[in-house]
């Protein structure tokens, strides 16, 4: 499908959410990764409804917000000005397929950076990674199993292992470490309150060179 496609669609999934008030909370992986590492410049790519930007932005870093939906970048600037934040988190919107924001960066989070539409993932992560000063981290999140609440419940639907995701972006070891790639579980909350045991594929690479 054409990248309008993948727009209009996306627009249309964040404009059917109620505009949010409070901060949305953040991914559990991000916390856990970020605990004890000093504030710089953080790209959250893909931020929906922001919580991971918002929440990065109220522990002092600086934080670049993207999303293909013009609409959750622009609830994302709104919800960072009305928390006292918006000299923390630049909004903006990235078709990743066809471009990637500018700048060097200590951390890049990427979180369920799934879509139908067309999108080179290896190509994405591989530039974020470039993208990274010595010493930054890059945190991929990929779902691991299949949630009761997900929209696709194709019982065949494989997700690729932290291994061939690591695998796939291509880096060489000389300059990045991979220092995370594993399976934890944790129990989350559907959209309805319900809960259940999930599965994330997390890989953690640093660059070293």
């Amino acid at each position: 499908m054409s990248s309008t496609d993948a727009t209009g669609f996306w627009d249309g999934v964040h404009a059917a959410r109620p505009t949010a008030a409070d901060v949305p909370p953040p991914n559990a992986r991000l916390t856990e990764t970020v605990a004890g590492l000093p504030p710089g410049d953080a790209l959250d790519l893909g931020c929906g409804g922001g919580g991971d930007a918002l929440w990065l932005a109220a522990q002092g870093w600086r934080v670049t917000a993207t999303d293909l939906s013009a609409v959750a970048v622009g609830r994302v600037a709104a919800l960072a000005h009305a928390h006292g934040l918006g000299d923390r988190v630049t909004t903006a919107r990235h078709d990743l397929h066809r471009s990637f924001p500018p700048g060097a960066f200590d951390l890049i989070c990427a979180h369920y950076l799934h879509t139908d539409f067309a999108l080179d993932r290896d190509t994405v992560l591989r530039t974020a990674a470039h993208a990274l000063r010595p010493g930054g981290r890059l945190l991929v999140v990929d779902h691991g199993s299949t949630a009761p609440w997900s929209w696709n419940q194709d019982p065949d639907l494989r997700y690729p292992s932290p291994q061939e995701v690591a695998e796939g972006i291509g880096l060489d070891p000389a300059a990045w470490t991979v220092e995370r790639a594993d399976a934890p579980r944790r129990i989350a909350t559907g959209p309805d309150g319900s809960t259940a045991e999930v599965t994330d594929h997390v890989v953690l690479v640093r660059r070293t060179g």
